[in-house]
């Protein structure tokens, strides 16, 4: 039997299980009562926030720190590497980011290796290497390199924006689409984008761990379409039966001012903002679907998608009692 096959008794590490990927992936990895551990920082968020939680191994950990990892790490097959930090609450806070993740992806890394684990799944970001790629892009590049460079084999599943109710992104794009009818942007707004539903990501995500074969390789994973941020914006209105936004391009709007016009407008604060806004002057749409060959899925357009994280948000624009 292949050894990165999965097998009944074999137990899959989930980190960042509380996150808005990781939450999503436990739950469909229940569903296909697969044996988890979830490394967390606080044992009863994580064992209010899922249905079972008696048949899941919680264990405390701090990835940066590099506390607990090994005991996270004993006896696991494959690991879900989803730690991200991004920034902080400011635009000052969030240049220690990618010094930050690559320290942590080091240390998982080097432990992971030390306890035999096999196999470690990470979802990156999209986004052509070179020296005008953002530093956010940047940064998820570098923890994949690390992340390759140990003994546990790495699937490197690479997206662009995720849709999905409460990820940073997708609520950027809400409020300011719903709030704002008339909007001045960044020439970025013409860069190109292949957005990804959320529970498309996660079946990618959990068909990648029962497939073998996905082993060492990198994929890239997208949605239907291809959109400019313009057309994407113009979508999401759309989507939600509202009017066509006004959209004026400003070549002199920087990252920093407008992340700080959105920390104004939207719950995101400018520290996650920041990197997330200077990203969009790269182009991230999949270089090919080679994914599909291993893990086949029916991908969700983006209104659908749209229209079902709006069906999961409790408050914001356009929310019955907010």
């Amino acid at each position: 039997m292949n050894s990165m096959q999965l097998k009944p008794d074999d137990r899959v590490l989930v980190t960042g299980a509380t996150g808005f990927i990781g939450r999503k992936l436990v739950i469909e990895l229940l569903k296909k009562q697969v044996k988890l551990r979830l490394l967390v920082r606080d044992r009863a968020k994580a064992a209010a926030l899922f249905p079972a939680p008696s048949e899941v191994q919680l264990v405390r950990a701090d990835v940066l720190k590099n506390e607990g990892l090994r005991e996270a790490l004993q006896g696991i097959h494959t690991a879900y590497y989803l730690v991200h930090s991004l920034g902080g609450r400011t635009v000052f806070q969030d240049k220690e980011f990618a010094r930050k993740d690559a320290k942590a992806a080091e240390q998982f890394t080097t432990t992971a290796g030390a306890e035999g684990v096999k196999r470690i799944i990470y979802l990156g970001g999209l986004g052509e290497e070179g020296p005008g790629m953002s530093a956010h892009l940047q940064s998820r590049a570098e923890v994949g390199k690390i992340l390759s460079s140990g003994n546990p084999l790495l699937t490197l599943l690479r997206s662009a924006v995720i849709i999905g109710a409460r990820g940073a992104s997708f609520e950027m794009l809400r409020y300011l689409v719903e709030r704002l009818p008339f909007m001045l942007c960044p020439k970025w707004i013409n860069s190109r984008i292949q957005p990804i539903a959320l529970q498309d990501t996660i079946e990618y995500l959990t068909g990648c761990l029962l497939n073998p074969e996905t082993a060492g390789k990198t994929f890239d994973i997208g949605g239907q379409e291809i959109f400019t941020y313009r057309e994407m914006m113009q979508e999401y209105a759309a989507a939600r039966g509202i009017a066509r936004r006004v959209i004026i391009t400003v070549p002199l709007l920087t990252p920093l001012l407008s992340a700080y016009w959105v920390d104004l407008v939207t719950p995101v604060p400018s520290g996650i903002a920041h990197p997330l806004i200077e990203g969009l002057k790269n182009d991230v749409v999949c270089r090919d679907n080679e994914i599909d060959k291993y893990v086949p899925i029916k991908k969700t357009s983006f209104r659908a998608a749209v229209q079902s994280a709006i069906a999961e948000e409790t408050s914001g624009p356009g929310i019955t009692g907010f």
